[in-house]
């Protein structure tokens, strides 16, 4: 059975950082979560990723990023985990997979990577393993009410029922946003992109 890959990263962020493009002093764009899901052909799940990434550069998390993930400090000193072990275990559930965001999350994953890699740290898998693409544009062309939407309001945009339980900025459910917009999108006639079927 052909599948395909849905991913959503939450990363460090404060007031204003978006508008500034990150550019302040010190501000980087550090994943703090990843999650994904492993879609068939008909954008059913097969197969859920989630995990909470320790920052380095910035490993207090600003109370502005709080308030947007709901992600806790306390949440991420618990359960963190080391960027380079995240980003391999995630670059393993891609392997062999068409992934796709919406938006520039695999741009911050390359950023993150690189990072990881200056600091002498080893990843157990590759971005190069697996193809990584950009689906905002798409979904935006056949559905023009989703334009102005960020990956967790796309379900909201387009009238369906919300998907699971949880918020958006909650990468997880940000990826059933992202699930059940597609599926909706291939149901009502568009063909989804090459390596999605």
């Amino acid at each position: 059975m052909s599948s395909f890959v849905v991913f959503d990263l939450e990363f460090t962020s404060w007031p204003g950082a978006l508008e500034q493009d990150w550019g302040a002093p010190g501000q980087l764009r550090e994943v703090v979560q990843i999650g994904a899901l492993r879609l068939s052909e008909d954008c059913s799940v097969l197969e859920e990723y989630e995990t909470l990434v320790r920052p380095v550069v910035n490993p207090q998390l600003s109370p502005y990023f709080t308030e947007l993930t709901g992600i806790t400090q306390e949440s991420m000193d618990q359960d963190g985990v080391p960027p380079a072990q995240a980003l391999g275990e995630f670059l393993g559930f891609c392997q062999g997979q068409t992934v796709l965001s919406y938006g520039n999350d695999m741009v911050v994953l390359g950023e993150n990577i690189g990072w990881a890699r200056a600091r002498g740290e080893e990843l157990k898998h590759s971005m190069l393993d697996a193809a990584f693409v950009n689906i905002r544009p798409w979904a935006n062309t056949v559905a023009p009410t989703t334009t102005t939407a960020n990956v967790g309001r796309l379900w909201d945009m387009l009238g369906l029922p919300k998907p699971v339980a949880g918020q958006e900025h909650s990468a997880l459910f940000d990826c059933y946003s992202f699930a059940t917009a597609l599926a909706h999108l291939s149901d009502h006639g568009a063909t989804l992109p090459a390596g999605c079927r």
